[in-house]
């Protein structure tokens, strides 16, 4: 079959690419191709949020999503078939500023100016959320937004003060931005085969279904599975690595569906890792801190649970809760499939259990969880940081006495691990604090931490203990209540606590 073209919609047209490498960024694209400079380069990694674009994406439903993401490590391949709006689109046809940007000026929002264009855009992929004049989006909120732009020249609060203010002023008189025109666009861009890219002797191959994907993989063993770019990006943008053929997991509309049969939860491995985390919080809502933790907004509009799952980093913050609340993970080879405990994929540093043209179709999570559970991280920001420790709790108290006990860690040993000496040491237990203490002492038993620059071993090890015990305190028979034991909970303590 001969090579397509990519067709995607920006600055008001559709545009075709047929010459750019596979791995060429949409960063590249925009600044040396496009010469639309206003998007920055920062870090390069996805980390500072200088280069942030927004992405528009047809849904089932006929309406456009956009989606704030790192055009620094997204490869412009995949933006078939989608709308890219940058900050050159954000201005007014009668010439007028975008409440988002008048909102930064008013608010000063602005200092040097390198990182404000990513700000904008963080700003108005929100501002596409809300209806201007109504009810402005939370302080909260308005910061869970902007987790993935580090740079703030102005400190915080200006431009939160702007998030706030842009939804109070007038609505886009001329807007460009028409959501219904970009709709009906990207209607007539959707391919219904297999979108085959081909440039300098490399493929690029986006499939529309699963049974496509697993045929594709099962003929190409070798073949690089391409998701949401948040970390092979890094391989291309830092490493200057030669990835090969691309198979992107992207359009593969059977497998970017959350559903729920069996008591099961079942996320596909296309799903973002902002809606994986959505779906699994609605079930098990002590989930919330590490979904807003994980990463930044951007990294996760644009990662996949799947593919956290099948990288299987020791640090991956998705794996330790995963494990705890017995979830298991599906593999496919061509059509067939088979299901094994997600704790049974890691076998060692960087190595799975996956056979070669295998690839992870899907991930289930049980409905019902544990009685008592809970995620913790423990980082050097709070925000957009990588872990030094992850852990995740799960017991079932009965009479007193813990029945059963899921523990896992990351960032602990090569692998995301289960603490089965710990597990031993709670379960036929009473919940009291000698119990805690004893699993505290046998977390020794299941882990060897390593020093690195996030954190010194002994850190790992004491953080891990005490992160236990703190599990104790919120859930033994006398907890304490959450703000008791939550740093970040305003005006909170044990003393104002025990005295309301």
């Amino acid at each position: 079959m001969e090579t397509q073209t990519i067709r995607f919609f920006h600055r008001g047209q559709v545009k075709e690419v047929s010459d750019a490498p596979i791995t060429r960024t949409v960063l590249q694209y925009l600044r040396e191709d496009a010469r639309c400079t206003g998007t920055k380069e920062g870090c390069a990694e996805g980390d500072c949020g200088a280069c942030t674009v927004v992405i528009g994406e047809l849904q089932d439903g006929g309406d456009v999503e956009f989606k704030a993401v790192n055009a620094c490590i997204q490869f412009l391949p995949t933006l078939d078939g989608k709308a890219l709006i940058t900050v050159e689109d954000l201005r007014q046809a009668d010439g007028n500023l975008h409440p988002v940007q008048e909102a930064m000026v008013e608010c000063h929002g602005s200092q040097c100016g390198f990182c404000t264009p990513g700000f904008v855009m963080s700003l108005w992929a929100l501002y596409q959320q809300h209806t201007p004049g109504g009810a402005a989006p939370s302080r909260q909120t308005i910061c869970d937004a902007l987790t993935g732009n580090l740079c703030r020249c102005t400190g915080y609060r200006p431009i939160i003060d702007a998030g706030e203010r842009m939804m109070a002023l007038p609505a886009p008189s001329a807007d460009k931005l028409d959501p219904r025109q970009i709709a009906d666009t990207l209607r007539n861009l959707k391919r219904g085969e297999t979108f085959r890219y081909r440039a300098q002797g490399q493929e690029f191959l986006a499939p529309r279904t699963a049974a496509e994907f697993g045929a594709i993989k099962a003929a190409q063993p070798d073949i690089r599975i391409l998701a949401g770019s948040t970390d092979v990006g890094l391989w291309v943008t830092k490493q200057f690595r030669e990835l090969g053929n691309l198979l992107y997991v992207g359009q593969v509309e059977d497998l970017n569906q959350v559903e729920q049969r069996d008591g099961m939860i079942e996320v596909g491995a296309a799903v973002t890792l902002e809606k994986a985390y959505a779906a699994l919080n609605a079930a098990h809502p002590e989930l919330e801190e590490l979904w807003k933790r994980f990463a930044s907004l951007p990294i996760r509009n644009a990662g996949t649970l799947g593919g956290n799952i099948a990288n299987g980093s020791p640090i991956g913050d998705s794996m330790p809760a995963l494990i705890a609340l017995g979830a298991e993970v599906v593999l496919q080879h061509g059509e067939t499939r088979r299901t094994l405990p997600l704790e049974d994929l890691y076998l060692a540093y960087q190595k799975t259990a996956m056979q070669p043209g295998e690839f992870v179709a899907a991930l289930r999570v049980p409905v019902a969880g544990p009685q008592h559970f809970r995620t913790y991280k423990l980082s050097k920001r709070f925000d957009e940081d990588i872990s030094a420790v992850c852990a995740a709790f799960g017991i079932t108290v009965q009479d007193g006495i813990v029945t059963q006990a899921r523990i896992a860690f990351g960032g602990m040993a090569a692998t995301p691990k289960r603490a089965a000496a710990t597990e031993a040491a709670l379960t036929g237990q009473p919940w009291n604090e000698a119990t805690a203490r004893a699993g505290m002492a046998a977390l020794a038993q299941d882990y060897t931490p390593l020093t690195d620059m996030r954190a010194t071993a002994s850190y790992r090890s004491r953080g891990a203990a005490n992160l236990l015990y703190r599990f104790w305190l919120e859930t033994n028979a006398d907890a304490l209540p959450a703000a008791a034991v939550n740093v970040r909970a305003p005006g909170a303590g044990i003393n104002e606590t025990a005295t309301a």
